[in-house]
């Protein structure tokens, strides 16, 4: 994926449309790729454009280093596009091509097609995270080519989430295990990192390259004795403390929700590389390996600076479970995960063999204050929803957050209905609307933030109710969710 700001500036370059203009093409549909298409219409001289240049389209803007190459890029491109390969080139850079085709049904069509049995099709697509390289081979009768390899990055395991200890562990109970691993949960972001003599490369969870974010991290790899690929977590760390996501995102350059992660970088903040498994060693792939025997052989690396290994403990019923959890958010963590030690490693997969245990930290009841229109399929509702507290003694409100996630599409279509009728002042896409809409929003962590006008932000935010039978006079107060962001400092 290509970040919005880089393709932004590509479109007014290529079309030479002011930024007003843009603004008000893109306020009006509230689609990136309609808005491309109408700011593309009339406006290049479109040439033949094939399947093999826009691979080559990709491929450059994936090797490409840095927003301003990106955007020179695709500004030569879009020159030379009609407005409707515009339209679905950036649909492609944004991910937004939802046509409703899951991937389990494109290995069925693979193995259809080309005559190959399906579980060797799904085999292959686990090892590559690739249908496309997928399909090539079976098209040329090669699956059993398919196997890991270092700077190939796969996708990440995934965990189910549970809401209690006591569901987790009926889960393992059901499969007959008397004793599950359990790690803290941390609150960064999931990378792999692949190493050999030669080379060091850092991937996000959603397979991009990220070395050049985190160049000390990648300097560090080097001091490995041994070629690994290990799966982990990147957080900021600094003084001997873990610091929040919150600081992490200084890291990144994260300066609003549409922003590309990681576009810029700020050595501001110290980060630290986590370790929690081990997925290749000198050559021979650890996929099919028990996790308690990939554990054995992460304790035995030696580790160079900034780098960990996440500690595990064991447990043998619910109740250690969640003492080991309540531990985990003493050490201000998000939750824990729990794994089957005998459990191989499934790129990809979200199984019965990890879970992850995640309790909100609390609820705030807020107050809506604006309202905007949403994307895809929510184009035409007001569905996300910028929420503020109040200040108990100026009796100001104060945006502490922004939430689309938790409501009913009945819901949705009620409240849109309602902000229409009590806007304040139109803005267009976004509407400032009365303040008579409460919500109960409950969140992973809440801390100091310029972000908004509260100073304070929450972290993974999404609405649990419309609660009716409150006003405005009842919401939460500053002082009460700063005494929040107190606790998890304690």
């Amino acid at each position: 994926q290509v970040g919005w700001s880089v393709i932004y500036r590509a479109l007014l370059a290529a079309t030479k449309i002011g930024e007003s203009e843009f603004r008000r093409i893109a306020a009006s549909h509230g689609d990136l790729g309609k808005s491309a298409f109408e700011a593309l219409e009339g406006r290049t001289t479109p040439a033949p454009f094939s399947i093999l240049e826009s691979k080559e389209l990709f491929d450059e803007l994936h090797r490409a280093r840095g927003p301003i190459a990106k955007t020179e890029l695709l500004k030569a491109r879009f020159t030379t596009l009609s407005a409707r390969e515009g339209q679905y080139v950036v649909k492609i850079l944004t991910g937004d091509l939802r046509i409703g085709l899951r991937e389990g049904l494109v290995e069925e069509a693979i193995a259809r097609a080309f005559e190959v049995p399906l579980d060797q099709v799904k085999e292959a697509n686990m090892l590559l995270g690739d249908i496309g390289a997928t399909a090539l081979l079976a098209l040329k009768k090669e699956l059993d080519r398919a196997e890991l390899s270092i700077f190939r990055p796969i996708k990440c395991m995934l965990a189910t989430p549970e809401p209690t200890a006591e569901a987790i562990w009926e889960r393992f109970a059901e499969q007959n295990s008397d004793v599950v691993f359990v790690e803290d949960k941390f609150d960064g972001i999931r990378a792999q990192l692949h190493r050999n003599s030669e080379r060091v490369e850092i991937y996000s969870r959603d397979l991009r390259r990220i070395t050049d974010q985190f160049p000390e991290i990648a300097d560090r790899a080097r001091k490995f004795e041994v070629d690994l690929i290990l799966d982990g977590e990147i957080i900021a760390f600094e003084h001997g403390r873990k610091l929040t996501f919150f600081d992490l995102q200084k890291r990144l350059g994260r300066k609003s929700e549409g922003a590309d992660l990681f576009d810029t970088v700020s050595a501001d903040v110290p980060v630290m590389f986590i370790a929690f498994d081990i997925l290749w060693l000198n050559g021979r792939s650890l996929l099919k390996t028990p996790l308690e025997e990939r554990r054995q052989l992460l304790r035995g690396l030696k580790l160079p600076p900034q780098f960990q290994i996440a500690e595990v403990f064991s447990a043998q019923s619910a109740a250690e479970i969640e003492q080991r959890f309540q531990e985990a958010r003493r050490r201000m963590n998000e939750g824990l995960m729990i794994k089957d030690p005998k459990s191989f490693y499934t790129p990809g997969a979200r199984g019965m063999f990890w879970f992850k245990l995640k309790k909100e930290l609390a609820t705030l009841d807020v107050v809506v204050v604006g309202a905007e229109f949403g994307h895809g399929k929510r184009n035409n509702v007001l569905s996300d929803y910028t929420f503020a507290v109040r200040d108990e003694k100026s009796g100001e409100l104060l945006p502490i957050g922004k939430a689309y996630s938790g409501l009913t599409d009945v819901e949705i279509a009620e409240l849109t209905e309602h902000f229409k009728q009590n806007t304040i002042v139109d803005h267009g896409r976004y509407r400032e609307v009365k303040p008579e809409i409460i919500l109960e929003v409950a969140f992973n962590s809440i801390q100091p933030s310029a972000r908004h006008a509260s100073g304070l932000a929450l972290r993974f935010p999404r609405i649990k109710a419309i609660r009716r039978d409150k006003n405005v006079d009842s919401i939460d107060t500053l002082a009460y969710a700063r005494e929040l962001a107190a606790q998890e400092t304690r």
